[in-house]
This record gives structure tokens, sequence and C-alpha cells, in this order.
């Protein structure tokens, strides 16, 4: 029987942000967990979960004890003696941000470890969601292990939501990419790409060509593209929905993550597709009006509920 928690799989990693001069401020961010973190303030009681595998050093500790604080468990993830979190620093020029990253013994890449745990973690929830770099930190064989657990779950009574979220430097291959891309939306419910990314992965002239091509695969497709409309595919009809504008705009760090969360929030919630979108469109305009990935929860139940 599905019971009614959400559940992000992939990667937290350490966030070091910039402001003019030699101070750097830590926090935690990565494209699931942000996601989670705006799913999981716009959906009242709901349990959140983070699936991830974790280290045994004061960092991780002192993130599994910042997700708590805010309400949000690692269910059965596992904790790798000797790992430790993944690092990225973030530079701004204006509003927009390039990133540095320090990942490549991350625990994160060691949550399919545990078979058996990773398919507990997934169990009772009313969603789960992954994304492409949650793929990308994986080995072949350990994708394997993910899918098959994420279809586990959704066998189950889970609904299945994936952002494809392509990062070339991640993947070792475009053609690698595009088939664990493939396989992934195969057990998924609601696709969430980004145009851009699809374009440069899969070569998609427009909006209307991704979701025309996802909406063969998935039942639900909602291609984002910035301040352009995003555009839905569900229903066998294709309704693009226009962004919200913001003039200058702080910080674009996580918004496409929380128009996620908030589409997510909104579906669950029942909403139709395009109330959703407008949901989801003021809460990435409200995020990209404060620095950081992780916008407070009053913002961003505000601009959910406005």
């Amino acid at each position: 029987m599905t019971g009614n928690g959400v559940a992000s799989i992939g990667e937290c990693m350490l966030e070091l942000s910039g402001q003019a001069g030699p101070n750097w401020r830590m926090g935690f961010a990565g494209d699931t967990f942000n996601t989670l973190w705006a799913l999981h303030a716009l959906s009242g009681d709901r349990p959140a979960t983070y699936v991830s595998a974790f280290g045994d050093d004061p960092f991780s500790r002192d993130q599994i004890g910042f997700f708590a604080q805010n309400g949000i468990g690692v269910g059965a993830s596992p904790i790798i003696s000797g790992a430790r979190p993944g690092l990225y620093a973030v530079t701004l020029t204006g509003a927009e941000r390039s990133f540095t990253y320090w990942r490549g013994d991350a625990a994160a890449r060691q949550l399919a470890s545990d078979p058996a745990a990773l398919a507990k973690s997934l169990e009772n929830q009313a969603l789960v969601y992954f994304s492409g770099i949650t793929l990308a930190i994986l080995d072949g064989a350990a994708r394997k292990t993910l899918l098959a657990a994420v279809a586990k779950a959704r066998a189950a009574g889970s609904l299945v939501a994936f952002d494809p979220n392509y990062r070339p430097r991640l993947w070792r291959q475009r053609e690698e990419a595009q088939a664990a891309i493939l396989d992934a939306l195969a057990v998924t419910d609601l696709a969430l790409p980004t145009f851009p990314d699809e374009q440069m992965l899969f070569g998609d002239a427009a909006p209307q060509a991704t979701a025309e091509r996802l909406r063969k695969l998935v039942g639900e497709v909602v291609v984002k593209n910035g301040e352009e409309p995003a555009l839905i595919a569900a229903n066998g009809t294709l309704q693009p929905v226009p962004a919200v504008h913001v003039a200058v705009p702080v910080d674009t760090t996580g918004a496409g993550d929380s128009f996620n969360g908030a589409y997510l929030a909104a579906r669950l919630a029942g909403h139709a597709p395009t109330e959703a979108v407008l949901r989801a469109h003021r809460v990435a305009a409200a995020v990209v009006q404060v620095r950081g990935a992780l916008a407070p929860f009053e913002t961003l139940r505000a601009a959910f509920e406005d």
C-alpha cells in the first residue's frame, strides 16, 4: 500500500558560495535536494526523505543534522566508512552563476551499494523523484540497481518523476547519457526536462520537439525553458504556460529545481497541470530573488499560494 511520503534520490553536496571579498559561506545543496527542499516546504505534513549515501565524517553528520532540523529524513541510506560528501563552489557574475566541483570520491556515488536499503527507502512513497545527475554519478551496474528499485516502487503505486538534467562533464560519452536517460524514462510517469539540455543531448530543434518526443515515452511532460513559456504535454494536448518575468534576478541557482518541487507539490495536491505550472513559475521567480539554492520555506510558500 502506497504511503503519502515523498522521496528524492541523488547527491547533496557542500556548497561554498562567495560574495565580494575573501569570505565564503558554506551550505548544502544539489539538484535533487533542492527539488525536495521546495517539495517538502509546499507539501504540508508529507514525510520527506532524501535517499543517498553519506560519509562518517563531521561534514556528513552536519549534513544529516541539517536535513533533520528541516524535517527531512534519510531513510535507510547507507553510511560509508571513510567516505565524505562532494563539494562545489559557486561564483556569481551578476545573477548568473558558474560552478567548480570536487566530487570524484563523494559518498553519494555509493547510494546503490546496498540494494535492499535502497528499496526500503523507497517503500510507501507517494512520489519518487530522481534526475540525470543521479544517474551520472553511478556506474552502469549501480544505475541498473537504482532503476530496478524505482521500478519496484512504481509497481507498488508510487508516482515517479524524473528530470533528465543533462550535464556533459559528468558523462564519458553523449551516447552513454542518452541510453541511461532513455532507460530512466521507461520507469517514469512525469518528466521535467529543460529544453537547452534536451537540445544539447538529443538535438531537439524546439521545445515542441522535446515535448513531442517525450510524450511518446511518458504520460506527463513539462518542458522548462528559462524565462520562455513552459510547455505541458499531457492528456493528448500541448499547452504553453508563460513564465513570470523577473526584471533583476539576484541569483538563478536552484530556480529550475525549485520549479520542479513546486510543480510536483501542486500535482500531489490535486491541481491540474496548468495550475501547477503557474504555481511553479511563481516559486521559481521568487527563488531567483534570493541568494543560494535554498530559499526560506516562507518565501516558497508565499509564492506558491499567491
